[in-house]
């Protein structure tokens, strides 16, 4: 299945625990759109604790933003809030102060997080990575990849308007896998190769490479 166009979001929101897990609901959302299933956890955690930091030493009510998006490879996750004076700290998992516990987890499932103090309100933001191997990739690895630009190209060839429209739909990419298959095998036939023998073919390299776990080459 296609993912939709990783592009940036965000949302403002009022610092209460309630919204907690609205703001979890809504990044499993998008990130399963985004087809990035498998950082779901990591990154529910980190919007869970720097929502819960501003909530705690910035105050209930406070007025924020959530801002997603995809920095190269990396899923960046921000929250604002409007005080410059309360920052979030690093506690060692020893200590016995409660301060800082949220930051420690951040820190170790993501690859980096900071802070950034701009004129009327801080940033705090963390990056995890998604093992893409660039911005529009996919997790299943080289093969998808490479399988997703055909389909994005068969699509706009067969339907144009899509050329100014991202990238497909699921239905449309569907589609798009059907109209290339049934060329690949018009192809076979026309220099004499048997489409059923490599449709059979396929099928059993895509069955054991499944069952292998190969992600592709």
């Amino acid at each position: 299945m296609d993912c939709m166009a990783r592009k940036a979001w965000d949302l403002q929101f009022l610092a209460e625990p309630e919204e907690v897990a609205a703001l979890r609901r809504i990044v499993r959302l998008h990130l399963g759109l985004w087809g990035l299933h498998h950082v779901v956890d990591e990154a529910q955690l980190c919007v869970s604790e720097l929502v819960s930091n501003v909530i705690t030493h910035v105050g209930h009510g406070t007025p924020a933003t959530l801002a997603v998006s995809m920095h190269g490879t990396y899923l960046r996750i921000e929250v604002y809030d409007p005080d410059t004076r309360a920052l979030p700290t690093l506690t060692a998992a020893d200590s016995d102060s409660e301060g800082g516990r949220g930051m420690a987890l951040v820190d170790a499932v993501t690859d980096r997080w900071g802070v950034q103090l701009l004129a009327d309100r801080k940033m705090t933001w963390c990056e995890l990575p998604t093992t893409l191997t660039s911005l529009n990739s996919h997790r299943g690895g080289p093969r998808v990849t490479r399988a997703s630009e055909v389909l994005d190209f068969y699509g706009q060839v067969k339907q144009p308007s899509t050329s100014n429209s991202g990238r497909l739909s699921a239905t449309m990419a569907e589609e798009a896998a059907i109209i290339v298959i049934a060329d690949l095998l018009h192809w076979l036939r026309a220099h004499g190769r048997d489409p059923d023998d490599a449709l059979d073919r396929a099928q059993m390299h895509f069955e054991a490479e499944v069952e292998a776990g190969v992600l592709g080459a």
